[in-house]
């Protein structure tokens, strides 16, 4: 460590409450916080409106029955089907009973959703959300035209600037800091303008960072979605849980990556191989193109192997809008349009978009309650909560359905934001002196980037990363290519260790901080790989060659020797495992069976 780190003293302020990140779980978590009267602080790397909740197209999920029956019992069950029955039943009914009151609650807060012609909220079908358990699909994902995440995120941040939450925009976490009993005390934070490094010290801390789905080179996840949250979480000891569970969704503009949401399948959208064919009625027989995202991408990818994907390369298929009437097309879906001649080249009105399946969400996380409380063990951590993608809670279980990521930020950020009100009521003494062994270990991360003169090259270091996940860790996983995977991230993190800058500069250094969020990368590449190498069976988004269809083990699931949750440590790469839970609050447990569309 450089003596000018040691020798100043390093700026310590205060919050009752702070949140790192401000999506949708970090601003709804905030409001409610800042509504209370809690002195509240939000960091964020980007300007809040830009915080990846924005990209969000197709809608929020919420059984209002605007257009037909719904319910929130069929919702839950949806819910827990398309998790393969790994998501936690207590936290998913809770999920599905609190969705039309946060829905409408944000109605209320002035989010300009599309209108039915009586003037209810406008709702489309999604990709396994079916009436009366399994029939047949309903309306029920809650939408504003394709810019759903964009509407919620504008009304959630006006909100609170109404309310007076405090922001630190530009500003990077850097590690959590606990004392020797475990309990947080808030975060390290660099400040990007600056390079200025400083201690936020709070009664409560909530990480709401978001997914990381830059650990693979074909991603619809913006750039900063590099999982601080769960790299900080690693290195402070918290397990993640069910990192082995990425959803890939079914249709990235090819070649470019960018999402094209389910709800063009929802308006009538039609999935076509190069002969023409509506291929999913061979995959979903009832649900057809709107199973489940990773039965969609599943049969993508096997359509491509199998050789009849489209284009010159034949590598991907065609997403067919032509048959839908322009001004459905215009009205409902105008950013797809704009995306579609964007990205693709291809005006969707006219000819199909070329699609294929894209890294897209990650259903694993820092292990919460439904209440957002950080769990470990039997214990929660005291000061510390999570929610949206860095949360594994876990209610997407193996599989999230598509529209319940933005009902995920709605009910477990206010959810936490409660939870937080609640501790820090009851903690109302003075601020405690902080423990200065993870601010050193913080600054000496810091010192070294500063202070080393050779070593790897970031971006190098940070492609390895992205192909050894890409060839090893895909839609479909093979025993062979998933050991070797191991190895090859071990061998990527020796080479992050040692990365080195050119640019020491203190001014907006962008080489420090993509430094910095490549060493969070590492940690969730290395728990995915060898949680994924670890679990021997096919649920849900994590499907192996080596565990087949049978009828004890029907799709390959294990339910026997696999229904639990993984937890993976960061000091020695080790996996524990936690039970499922299959008890709901308050309504009988979705019985375990075999899971088709």
């Amino acid at each position: 460590m450089s003596q000018e780190s040691t020798k100043r003293p390093i700026p310590v302020r205060k919050f009752d409450a702070l949140i790192v990140g401000a999506g949708g779980a970090g601003l709804r978590a905030a409001l409610q916080l800042s509504e209370a009267g809690v002195k509240t602080a939000v960091l964020s790397k980007v300007f809040p409106t830009r915080s990846h909740t924005v990209a969000a197209q197709g809608g929020v999920s919420a059984s209002l029955g605007n257009s037909e029956p719904d319910h929130w019992t069929w919702h839950m069950y949806d819910t827990v089907k398309g998790s393969d029955w790994l998501g936690d039943q207590d936290a998913i009914e809770f999920m599905c009973r609190e969705a039309p009151k946060v829905v409408i609650e944000l109605e209320h807060f002035g989010m300009p959703f599309d209108r039915n012609a009586d003037g209810t909220i406008y709702q489309r079908p999604f990709g396994g959300h079916m009436s009366n358990f399994g029939e047949k699909p309903v309306r029920r994902a809650c939408a504003a035209a394709d810019r759903t995440g964009h509407a919620m995120l504008h009304a959630l941040y006006q909100r609170n600037v109404r309310a007076n939450t405090q922001f630190f925009v530009e500003w990077m976490a850097l590690d959590l800091i606990r004392d020797e009993n475990g309990t947080v005390q808030g975060v390290v934070a660099m400040e990007m303008e600056t390079s200025e490094v400083v201690i936020f010290q709070a009664k409560a801390t909530l990480f709401a960072t978001g997914g990381a789905g830059r650990i693979y080179s074909s991603s619809t996840n913006a750039f900063i979605n590099t999982g601080d949250g769960l790299g900080m979480a690693a290195r402070a000891g918290v397990p993640l849980e069910d990192m082995e569970f990425w959803q890939f969704h079914p249709t990235g503009v090819a070649g470019a990556g960018v999402l094209i949401t389910e709800g063009v399948r929802g308006e009538g959208g039609i999935l076509r191989n190069s002969n023409g064919e509506r291929f999913m009625e061979r995959y979903a027989p009832n649900a057809k193109d709107l199973a489940s995202r990773d039965v969609v991408s599943r049969a993508m990818v096997t359509e491509i192997n199998e050789g009849r994907g489209c284009g010159p390369n034949k590598d991907h298929v065609l997403l067919d809008i032509t048959h839908l009437d322009p001004e459905v097309i215009m009205s409902k879906l105008p950013g797809i349009r704009e995306i579609s001649i964007k990205f693709a080249g291809v005006d969707p009105i006219k000819a199909p978009i070329p699609v294929v399946p894209t890294c897209h969400y990650q259903m694993g996380g820092i292990p919460t309650n439904y209440k957002g409380e950080v769990v470990t063990g039997d214990s929660t951590v005291k000061g510390f909560y999570a929610a949206g993608e860095c949360a594994c809670a876990s209610v997407h279980g193996a599989n999230r359905l598509g529209t319940n990521s933005l009902l995920d930020l709605l009910v477990f950020g206010k959810s936490s934001g409660n939870s937080m009100i609640d501790y820090i009521k009851s903690h109302h003494e003075s601020f405690p002196e902080i423990s200065m062994k993870d601010v050193e270990r913080s600054v000496a991360r810091v010192a070294r980037l500063d202070n080393q003169t050779s070593g790897t090259n970031v971006n190098e270091a940070r492609l390895a990363m992205q192909r050894t996940m890409q060839a090893h860790a895909g839609v479909f996983r093979f025993k062979d290519m998933l050991a070797e995977g191991v190895s090859k991230i071990l061998e990527v993190e020796k080479m992050v260790k040692n990365t080195v800058i050119a640019d020491k500069s203190k001014t907006f250094n962008t080489a420090r901080l993509e430094a910095l969020e490549l060493e969070n990368l590492i940690e969730v590449a290395k728990a995915t790989m060898i949680s994924a190498n670890a679990r021997t069976e096919s649920r849900g988004a994590h499907v192996r060659d080596d565990a087949i269809d049978s009828p004890e083990q029907p799709n390959g699931r294990d339910d026997k020797n696999w229904l639990k949750h993984s937890l993976w440590f960061s000091s020695d790469n080790r996996l524990e495992y936690k039970p499922v839970n299959l008890t709901p609050l308050t309504v009988d447990s979705v019985a375990l069976k075999t899971r088709s569309y």
